[in-house]
């Protein structure tokens, strides 16, 4: 089932997510939910907060960056197979080098910014089984982790760019957070009269 994105402005997008049990009710089908929503969406990563669930869960599938341009061989095959759902998620470290991407987010569409992240990541989760993982990822896959990882802790690319930046975009954020803009997937917007 198609689940709606919660647009930008949304308080859920800024609660802390809370860790939950396998008995969390649905949870096979609440991941198979996300997969598909992220699907119809064109995403590679949808946290439970972008569906309106301030809980610890997010999905990624990575497959689509494996088309991508100057992308080495061997990360281009990783990345085509990359598909996870993070249960209680916690990063243990980040490390390496910064470096900068352009990053979008389904809850705030038509945005791209450069985002700075440390290039490794060593991170604690349970999969939709519940069985407990401590894995090690590097490149764009440890970027898109960073980023839905930061949804669960109530964060948003948006809060990692300069002000400067800010200002630039504020009024598309405006918009988004008023629902005056289209989008190709379900929305549902934090001030979007006649609700």
């Amino acid at each position: 089932m198609i689940l709606s994105i919660v647009g930008y402005g949304d308080p859920v997008l800024r609660k802390v997510g809370e860790n939950i049990t396998s008995e969390y009710p649905n949870l096979k089908e609440l991941v198979e939910n996300m997969f598909e929503t992220m699907y119809s969406a064109h995403g590679v990563g949808l946290a439970a907060p972008q569906v309106g669930l301030p809980i610890r869960l997010f999905v990624v599938d990575a497959a689509p960056f494996s088309d991508m341009e100057d992308i080495e061989e061997e990360e281009a095959k990783f990345l085509s197979t990359f598909k996870k759902a993070f249960i209680n998620a916690k990063i243990l470290k980040e490390e390496g080098e910064e470096w900068s991407f352009n990053e979008g987010c389904l809850s705030i569409p038509d945005i791209h910014e450069p985002v700075k992240r440390k290039e490794k990541i060593t991170i604690e989760y349970y999969d939709e089984n519940f069985e407990k993982h401590v894995d090690e990822f590097d490149g764009l896959v440890a970027r898109v982790i960073q980023h839905e990882y930061d949804h669960i802790e109530g964060v948003l690319f948006t809060d990692k760019i300069s002000s400067l930046k800010k200002k630039i975009i504020s009024k598309k954020l405006t918009n988004i957070l008023e629902g005056k803009i289209f989008t190709e997937y379900k929305m549902k917007f934090a001030q979007k009269k006649g609700r």
